[in-house]
């Protein structure tokens, strides 16, 4: 990381002729639009992907997510600038390392949560999609301003913001609510936030990086925030495995039984992600990592192939 350490002071001249394309973009965080994929997963799971309609619809959601994730993102960062700057890794975020000019980031805000507004109204029932966008805005907002400085609650609500994409992805398309997809995202994101907590915090090191980071833990709630984690995981995986037994699964796949093998798949992702942050492997966002992961790329691979052969067979 040696390279960037002049960048601020060159960066900050080079703002006096106005914006920064480059740093602009890298603080939307294009990289996090990925978890916006899961407003497909309602057609995905109920076979309705080569429905043209639904389709685009899910992919107006995912846009307008996105917009709307990049204007948080901004907010999340004109709130943590000092904090930032003293962190390892994240002083180098285009606010932080003085790249992009704070101006133009509140400038950007109210334009991005606009446009996302503005692809709702593109959709045959725009209703119950804005009233997802405004439940992700406001829990968002609160995680910035409050929520995160709260011991769990602060995990609680990261899991949150992941299950309301998915509800974005019902209303958007109008297909009804699974109740063991929104169960099993629950635990699955639980865990996934408290890693998320984990690493930063076994990062940190000490109480003091603690403290200096405004979040409600301690050194000592390391081994807590881990066995919490890793039990949620092994729930997600359990839900999978009870959804085989209901009675829904028989009018959606002509064999049934092979969506078990999900099962060690999702045991193997999760216990896996789980050592590598005791390792210290895993720094701050564990989604992006399993996105950049040819590991958990081919899992999710295999379980696509898992789900058709078990749709079509």
């Amino acid at each position: 990381m040696g390279e960037f350490a002049n960048q601020p002071a060159l960066a900050l001249k080079a703002d006096a002729s106005g914006l920064r394309l480059g740093p602009f973009l890298r603080a939307l965080r294009p990289h996090h639009w990925a978890k916006n994929t899961l407003v497909f997963l309602p057609i995905l799971m109920a076979h309705e992907i080569f429905h043209a309609q639904l389709v685009w619809n899910a992919l107006l959601a995912f846009i307008s997510f996105s917009l709307l994730a990049s204007a948080t993102y901004l907010i999340n960062d004109l709130v943590d600038i000092e904090a930032d700057r003293k962190h390892p890794t994240k002083r180098f975020r285009p606010l932080a390392a003085g790249t992009l000019k704070t101006a133009h980031a509140k400038a950007a805000i109210p334009i991005l949560v606009g446009a996302s507004v503005a692809l709702a109204f593109a959709m045959p029932k725009p209703i119950w999609f804005l009233a997802a966008l405004a439940a992700y805005l406001a829990l968002g907002q609160l995680y910035v301003f409050y929520l995160k400085r709260k011991l769990l609650v602060d995990v609680l609500a990261l899991a949150a913001l992941h299950v309301l994409r998915i509800l974005a992805g019902n209303a958007a398309t109008g297909i009804p609510l699974s109740s063991w997809l929104l169960a099993f995202a629950m635990f699955l994101f639980f865990s996934l936030a408290l890693l998320k907590r984990y690493a930063e915090l076994r990062e940190a090191g000490d109480n003091v990086g603690l403290r200096g980071m405004g979040r409600g833990y301690q050194a000592g709630d390391l081994e807590t925030l881990s066995q919490m984690g890793m039990s949620s995981a092994l729930v997600s995986a359990l839900i999978v495995a009870l959804y085989v037994d209901t009675k829904s699964v028989s009018g959606l796949y002509s064999m049934p039984q092979l969506i078990w093998l999900i099962c060690p798949i999702v045991l193997y992702v999760m216990a896996r992600l789980w050592v590598l942050a005791r390792r210290g492997e895993v720094a701050d966002d564990p989604l992006v990592f399993m996105i950049s992961d040819w590991r958990s790329q081919l899992m999710g691979a295999l379980s696509i192939l898992i789900v058709l052969a078990a749709t079509f067979l």
